[in-house]
């Protein structure tokens, strides 16, 4: 009996540690939902990515040791091969040049005050660029100094980044680079100008993109490294629009100003000899769209400028004579980046473009018309290669014809 006692007790302390793990059955790890697995990805994907830009940072302040937050060096050269044939193929003229060879010096002072020196020297030592910024917000920032004026569409674009070889025959003349108006010069003049962007577009917390991005500012109208020469300043002012998308821009831009022409002008009327006070109006709408791939932009400025003199009619009689210059030009350019290479880091954009510009509308057939194919090849980020060919026509009848090379390389 003792016997059989022991024996049911030792199959109980057997048999109770099996019934415990019979009944603990193991339970499958809890999943996530699939949101938060795609969210992880997503936050991991965008740590990765922020790692990345870091390390690239890093080794660009590597080899360069003057680059910090408070001055960063960069610029481009571009080196240019142009030649002109008349309409039976004759070469008239051929030349290589320095188009422009830039250095810039930039950075931040404090938060939210920013400065910008540049200078060219291509042909001699110039300043093209010298001026500091506060943005207080997105809404509003202030700048003073020398810089572009907020005028035109295609004028703020940098010259390596444009489709073509440079800017248009109408943003030549109109937007003071080499204005009728015989003032100023490369785009630029002396002023105070207020900027800002208006109306985020967010997703979630971060903003893609602003509705809404204005600059309007004073200048002193007489062109770059120039004191004024009168007593009025000029007022220009530039609003763009993103109806919707990122890549669409509606643009428009008017300039008021005046400005004391290098013509003596007798008003016989007073007896009086005195520089011509001059006007300098001009306007200019646009439309823009730029994803990065496909950019089609096109725009119309239109001009007055001139002066009124005083002087005598066949009658001996006094009277006032306006002597102004009605100018008007438009073009549309229309491109396609194709991306090369394993990588698809090299870009090759073949590129149509069309531009009119008359000088003086009161001349008949006194306009003339550039139709401009070419190819814009990018081989590596800092590199870059355009080849244009023109037929420029004259309303008056005669045509000639343009080849033009240019290679850019910026740091």
């Amino acid at each position: 009996m003792k016997h059989n006692f022991r024996i049911v007790i030792g199959m109980l302390l057997f048999a109770i540690p099996l019934c415990i793990n019979a009944q603990v059955r193991p339970t499958k790890p809890k999943q996530e939902p699939k949101k938060v697995q795609v969210e992880k990805t997503e936050a991991e994907k965008l740590e990765k990515e922020k790692a990345k830009k870091e390390e690239k940072e890093k080794k660009e302040k590597g080899r360069n040791p003057f680059n910090s937050d408070m001055l960063k060096f960069s610029g481009f050269v571009q080196g240019m091969y142009q030649a002109n044939l008349s309409d039976e193929g004759k070469l008239t003229g051929n030349t290589f040049r320095m188009r422009r060879v830039r250095l810039s010096a930039e950075g931040t002072l404090f938060k939210g005050l920013t400065y910008k020196i540049q200078g060219d020297f291509s042909r001699s030592p110039m300043l093209v660029d010298a001026f500091v910024k506060y943005k207080v917000a997105d809404a509003f920032a202030i700048q003073l100094g020398q810089f572009k004026t907020p005028f035109s569409l295609e004028s703020p674009i940098n010259p390596v980044n444009l489709e073509i070889f440079d800017y248009g025959e109408g943003i030549q003349k109109l937007v003071g680079y080499s204005d009728v108006c015989g003032v100023g010069g490369i785009g630029r003049d002396i002023g105070l100008m207020a900027t800002g962007k208006l109306f985020a577009i967010k997703d979630g917390e971060e903003v893609k993109y602003h509705v809404v991005d204005y600059a309007i500012g004073v200048f002193n109208g007489n062109g770059p490294t120039t004191t004024d020469n009168n007593n009025r300043k000029d007022l220009v002012g530039r609003l763009e629009v993103h109806p919707g998308l990122k890549a669409l821009t509606l643009s428009g831009s008017y300039y008021y100003g005046k400005y004391k022409s290098s013509i003596d002008v007798e008003n016989v009327a007073t007896g009086e000899t005195n520089l011509g006070h001059g006007t300098r109006n001009r306007w200019a709408a646009g439309l823009q769209y730029n994803d990065g791939s496909l950019v089609v932009r096109g725009e119309y400025i239109g001009g007055k400028t001139g002066y009124q003199a005083g002087t005598i009619n066949e009658y001996g009689n006094p009277f006032t004579e306006n002597r102004f210059l009605n100018s008007n030009g438009y073009y549309g350019v229309i491109g396609y980046n194709f991306a090369l290479g394993k990588e698809k880091k090299q870009t090759l954009m073949p590129v149509l473009r069309y531009e009119h510009f008359t000088q003086n509308a009161d001349i008949t057939k006194g306009g003339t018309n550039w139709y401009t194919v070419g190819v814009n090849y990018w081989p590596i980020k800092s590199l870059n290669f355009k080849l244009d060919y023109s037929l420029i026509q004259k309303e008056s009848g005669s045509n000639s014809h343009r080849v033009v090379g240019i290679l850019s390389y910026k740091f």
